[in-house]
């Protein structure tokens, strides 16, 4: 959800606290299994206006994976200290709030020039036949070496060409908090703190990392909440 207030004022939707930018402008979004009902409050000094939104239900698949490599499902122990590394990366990348970043406002498109969805976002997932957390990206199938573009303007937060789960990793700031991800790429083509706008190549598919074959897999968070990157997309 995108909307404007006056600048700077605060806004609490449903727990997680945002302040509206130098233009009034804020986004939030909401989780896999967020309730039906939220509440949003918006203060600006002693003044409060709230309401509440229904969030839509809606219903996932279970998709199974099978043959992946025995360390990215059950890490050895010497993949550990990687692995944490990683994810201090991960968040700080997450983190990130530019504060002239104004992509969250743009019509998205869709990373790579031909969409084929393999695996659909949120979906149950079995892999190599165990029971796993949702998965909260989309999965795009094209053949490596295929271009994957910016879906919007932002800033490149994180670029790291082989990591233990995600491979080829980069994750863009669109702004107020809104960060999109593509994981297992072969090859990059930005780096951290590289200003793209919509279009700008930013990447190779490829199969690095928790994965059978070449694809891309999109992913979008907001302070936290795992939220639908199509939703977005505007046109195909």
């Amino acid at each position: 959800m995108i909307g404007t207030t006056l600048p700077g004022a605060q806004i609490d939707a449903s727990g997680i606290t945002t302040n509206a930018d130098s233009d009034g402008r804020f986004v939030m979004g909401f989780d896999r299994d967020a309730p039906s009902q939220a509440l949003i409050m918006i203060s600006m000094g002693n003044t409060v206006a709230q309401f509440g939104l229904e969030v839509a239900p809606r219903a996932y698949k279970v998709t199974s994976v099978s043959g992946l490599p025995s360390a990215t499902i059950d890490p050895p122990a010497d993949a550990l200290a990687r692995i944490e590394a990683d994810a201090a990366l991960k968040r700080a990348a997450f983190d990130s709030n530019n504060p002239i970043a104004r992509g969250f406002e743009e019509a998205f498109r869709w990373p790579l020039d031909d969409v084929r969805i393999t695996s659909p976002w949120g979906a149950t997932r079995m892999l190599n036949g165990n029971s796993q957390r949702p998965h909260f990206g989309i999965d795009l199938g094209a053949p490596r070496g295929t271009p994957i573009y910016a879906p919007a303007s932002g800033f490149v937060v994180l670029a790291e060409p082989d990591m233990h789960f995600e491979g080829g990793m980069v994750a863009i700031d669109h702004g107020q908090g809104l960060i999109t991800t593509y994981l297992h790429q072969s090859a990059l083509a930005v780096e951290v703190g590289q200003r793209v706008t919509p279009s700008t190549l930013i990447g190779y598919v490829g199969s690095k990392g928790r994965a059978t074959g070449p694809h891309l897999c999109w992913r979008m968070r907001w302070r936290g909440r795992n939220l639908d990157p199509s939703l977005r997309v505007i046109s195909a």
